[in-house]
């Protein structure tokens, strides 16, 4: 249609200097964690887990023995169109046995610093975009979850076109409960494995690209320059 188009993006910070001076409760703990060991899990802010689901979660992480910060939103607390909050009842015991291998939690989490902290290794995510766009940017390998909307799609590209992750469930399989087995055998794959580790190097090397892209004399920063000059002239 003769319409001129620009690829631009991500459009969001690449470096984060400032992450160890921050006071934050993940941000600490990541500190004090090795290299590329941590898997960071969130589902965004409109995902709801029933009991059941965050039940087998909380089982499979604890079975899978691998370092997690793993952060239950208001999404997953309750009814939000009733205005209902509900406590998240986890295993008895799960956060007093698991304290030295990961910490829950149930308050914001600033989800770019973690994701860009060299700690993390790896991200379960419901595949929204702003969260891919973030873990591409950073280099962090997805175990992909997808739930509803463009999240299959984009959980399509994750795993099967970049093959940057994992998916964790099947999308013609969304009404099966993903129990504990299958969620510790994809999370000890992606952190804890072989296969685990090339497709970490595929998602760093891909990261890296992108970063660069952004930077001086990148591609994505010379179509942004170029939208900018059109818009100005």
């Amino acid at each position: 249609m003769n319409k001129k188009q620009w690829a631009i993006g991500p459009i969001l910070p690449t470096k984060f200097d400032h992450i160890s001076n921050r006071e934050n409760i993940c941000l600490d703990w990541l500190n004090k964690q090795p290299p590329r060991s941590v898997l960071y899990i969130s589902f965004g802010t409109t995902t709801s887990f029933s009991d059941r689901e965050i039940n087998e979660l909380a089982m499979g992480l604890e079975q899978s023995k691998q370092k997690f910060i793993w952060v239950l939103r208001d999404a997953d607390r309750g009814d939000i169109f009733k205005g209902e909050d509900r406590r998240v009842e986890l295993p008895e015991g799960f956060e007093e046995r698991l304290k030295d291998v990961g910490i829950v939690v149930r308050e914001w989490a600033p989800q770019p610093e973690i994701l860009a902290h060299s700690s993390t290794g790896g991200f379960m995510s419901h595949c929204g975009w702003n969260s891919c766009i973030e873990s591409i940017t950073m280099g962090v390998p997805i175990a992909a979850w997808p739930m509803h909307s463009d999240q299959p799609r984009n959980g399509f590209l994750v795993t099967e076109v970049l093959k940057i992750g994992l998916i964790v469930r099947e999308w013609g399989k969304r009404e099966e409960l993903v129990n504990a087995s299958t969620i510790e055998n994809v999370v000890r794959k992606l952190m804890a494995s072989e296969e685990g580790n090339v497709i970490r190097k595929r998602a760093e090397e891909l990261g890296e690209s992108v970063r660069q892209s952004t930077e001086k004399g990148g591609t994505s920063r010379i179509e942004l320059d170029s939208f900018i000059a059109h818009i100005t002239r």
